[in-house]
């Protein structure tokens, strides 16, 4: 079945954990999880980096409303939006790093670009 991946959580934990790994995200540049995971974080990234290119009040107040700090949707509207001001997509990389020692999971690194 297509669509987005259930990982393991309920509909309310599994958004939490990705608003909270998609700030995080942006407000490190780059990310450390298992590569299911760096799948669905990764668009979501690139949804606020778009709603940022748009840099204005309503775009904003979107992005506030899916991260979850005020401080990070500042650099994202201040920082990260004018740096891919000419790039149409395509802001986020993963990139395979191996495998994690406890339980074999497959790791990956997402990062902006």
């Amino acid at each position: 079945m297509a669509g987005y991946r259930k990982l393991g959580k309920p509909t309310d934990a599994r958004m939490a954990m990705l608003r909270q790994q998609t700030t995080d995200l942006l407000n490190y540049g780059q990310l450390t999880t298992t590569v299911t995971r760096a799948k669905e974080i990764a668009p979501l990234a690139e949804k606020m980096i778009t709603l940022a290119k748009q840099n204005d009040l309503a775009a904003y107040r979107q992005a506030l409303s899916f991260l979850t700090k005020e401080e990070v949707a500042k650099k994202l509207f201040d920082q990260v939006g004018p740096k891919y001001a000419d790039r149409n997509g395509g802001y986020t990389r993963i990139v395979r790093s191996g495998f994690r020692k406890g339980d074999g999971a497959e790791t990956a690194i997402v990062e902006l670009i």
